[in-house]
């Protein structure tokens, strides 16, 4: 992410209703998916706001992430075919996370949040900047009767996040007994909103989907309620150090149209035993061989802060590239994502060299996350 360093850039950006309640906080804009959001609040900083959530409870506006809906008979059983995970693993009122993958190669063209409300009914949160590539490639495969409708900029999405999330819902009285990866309807400041027991940082939280002409409304009511449980607004970088801790992929970086789930090592959300979805002969053909390389963990030994891009040694020799890189404020030291070369082998524990600006940096080989979850 890079800071926004014109008026005129930020016109091509699109801005989150929630923009004005940013910018009268002191926010630190950055373009992020063709959207202008806050990076980091005056006051806070992402050491101040990874902690809060780590330690009571944050708020996200995460409305950049896009909105997508699937309906009409035989709803559920068409994004089945087309996505990876399998959706007759949940019921109505469960959410889970999937890969839309290019069926030729079987990289990944996003990541997804779905959404089961009924079997003529599926709602997806992708990525921001992948957005209208995935409504696209629905809507190009859709059978008659099934709709996909790009909803993108209709809903906001807050995200509550940290040990204290379910004590700010409490005051509000929306829903926090819902199992995780589940969803509730409720009502709040006048709006029909949808509370899901989801996150991206790793600790107990939830994600508010609400129409975006009631977001301020909605936001205003948890800052209200906020004050005894420490409430702190964070940007969107905290929430890449809380994800990168988690070894939580970033799609654009740790998974892509040029990395599977299978170097991705998101296999776990593949329905491997499903007669179809988009990529599965590619796949499977992978599985069954094995990749060239797969993503794996990093945390410095030498006093580094791994970046993505950079490349990983061992001796002289290359084996492989960076691919999310930070300070973990959690374990005050350097952590990383990267691809490693599957030849030769590293095993977890082995030492490796990132290349920092021309020096060496040791880093130890392990298995994300670099933190304990707390999100149950």
């Amino acid at each position: 992410m890079t800071d926004v360093t014109s008026d005129a850039a930020a016109t091509r950006l699109r801005r989150s209703p929630l923009n004005a309640r940013h910018a009268a906080l002191g926010a630190k804009f950055a373009p992020f998916g063709g959207w202008e959001m806050p990076l980091e609040y005056a006051g806070g900083g992402v050491l101040k706001e990874h902690t809060a959530v780590r330690t009571a409870v944050g708020v996200f506006d995460v409305s950049h992430l896009g909105k997508a809906r699937v309906s009409g008979p035989g709803a559920v059983r068409f994004v089945n075919s087309c996505l990876t995970n399998d959706l007759d693993r949940i019921g109505a009122g469960r959410a889970q996370y999937t890969l839309c993958c290019d069926d030729a190669t079987g990289g990944v063209v996003d990541d997804i949040i779905a959404y089961r409300y009924a079997d003529d009914h599926v709602f997806l949160i992708p990525n921001a900047a992948n957005t209208a590539e995935v409504v696209r490639r629905l809507r190009a495969a859709a059978p008659a009767g099934v709709e996909v409708t790009d909803e993108h900029e209709r809903y906001a999405v807050l995200a509550v996040q940290g040990p204290r999330s379910a004590d700010l819902l409490d005051a509000l009285a929306l829903p926090t007994g819902h199992d995780y990866m589940s969803f509730s309807p409720a009502t709040l400041a006048g709006a029909e909103l949808t509370v899901c027991r989801t996150g991206y940082t790793g600790e107990l939280g939830y994600e508010l989907v609400v129409p975006a002409e009631h977001a301020v409304a909605v936001w205003d009511a948890l800052f209200a309620a906020g004050t005894d449980v420490e409430l702190r607004p964070c940007g969107l970088g905290a929430r890449d150090t809380l994800r990168t801790e988690m070894g939580y992929p970033l799609h654009g970086q740790d998974l892509s149209l040029e990395i599977t789930p299978v170097q991705g090592r998101s296999g776990w959300a593949v329905g491997w035993d499903k007669p179809a979805f988009w990529g599965r002969d590619a796949l499977l053909a992978e599985k069954a061989t094995g990749p060239r390389r797969t993503l794996r963990g990093l945390e410095a030994v030498d006093r580094a802060i791994p970046r993505a891009g950079m490349t990983v040694y061992v001796g002289d020799a290359p084996v492989g590239t960076v691919t999310s890189g930070t300070f973990s404020p959690t374990r005050k030291q350097g952590i990383a994502l990267a691809l490693l070369d599957t030849t030769p082998k590293l095993a977890d524990g082995a030492l490796v060299a990132v290349d920092i600006r021309g020096r060496r940096a040791q880093m130890r080989v392990t298995r994300p996350p670099f933190t304990t979850p707390s999100v149950r």
